[in-house]
């Protein structure tokens, strides 16, 4: 049985947050260059803060605390995100695809864009894991886990090749990251990706549906599964001709918005 606090709040909870918090983001790495090192300055205290906060909420399995939890980690991870997009932390090549280069050769100077970013992201990962093993609300480790591997799995579909890569989302400091995207083309990784994020949706649902209702548990499960389901269209998007610039717009100055 559905319940409404249960699974249609954290539901509305967790698509709020997401869209508010994406076009924040979008926001913050779209103005000006001279406004990044205040932007990076903000987006580091949320980081630290959202840290606190998971180990605080770790503590407790209260409804309240698993909401904390789950707030904390889109807080480190929106940290992570804003460090990347605005060209602080995202990797030791800056510059375009060599056109030359193919197979493993094409996947090393694409991942030295990234370096930096991905390695930072699963030292934060594990970090966190490592200061959740054995408290009882473990929510803020596993949301952000969950993050970093369906955000790995959307890089290396993009560098593959996917039918939609939309970049209008791409800000103009990581717009060489074009170059490193493959052709225009439907992939059995993308099938596969979308497969088995969409699993774990389905999985998450059972969990958040047969825990006892208005239980941290129930909670806990509902803002997982929320979270899978929009990672499975976020990567659904990829294999159609969505233009993620729709949703955000108002978020982002109109010289981006590209048709």
């Amino acid at each position: 049985m559905v319940s409404w606090s249960g699974h249609i709040v954290p539901f509305i909870v967790t698509v709020a947050i997401w869209f508010i918090a994406t076009g924040l983001i979008a926001w913050a790495d779209n103005r000006e260059r001279a406004t990044f090192s205040t932007s990076l300055m903000v987006g580091s205290i949320a980081g630290i803060t959202g840290l606190l906060v998971i180990l605080v909420a770790s503590l407790s399995t209260s409804v309240w605390a698993v909401y904390l939890a789950f707030i904390g980690a889109l807080m480190v991870w929106g940290w992570h995100e804003l460090s990347f997009l605005t060209g602080a932390s995202a990797g030791p090549r800056r510059g375009p695809s060599d056109p030359s280069l193919t197979g493993i050769a094409r996947f090393r100077q694409a991942a030295a864009t990234v370096m930096h970013h991905e390695v930072a992201l699963a030292v934060t990962a594990l970090l966190l894991i490592s200061l959740s093993w054995n408290v009882p609300n473990q929510i803020g480790a596993t949301v952000f886990v969950l993050m970093f591997l369906m955000r790995l799995i959307s890089k290396i579909n993009l560098f593959v090749g996917v039918p939609n890569s939309t970049s209008e989302m791409l800000p103009d400091q990581l717009a060489y990251l074009k170059t490193y995207f493959g052709r225009n083309r439907m992939t059995a990784l993308l099938i596969a990706s979308i497969g088995v994020i969409a699993a774990v949706t389905i999985w998450f649902a059972g969990l958040a549906l047969a825990a006892p209702v208005g239980s941290s548990a129930m909670v806990g499960a509902s803002l997982l599964t929320t979270l899978a389901l929009l990672g499975a269209l976020e990567h659904l998007f990829l294999a159609l001709p969505f233009r993620d610039g729709m949703l955000w717009g108002w978020a982002m100055p109109k010289r981006k918005i590209r048709s």
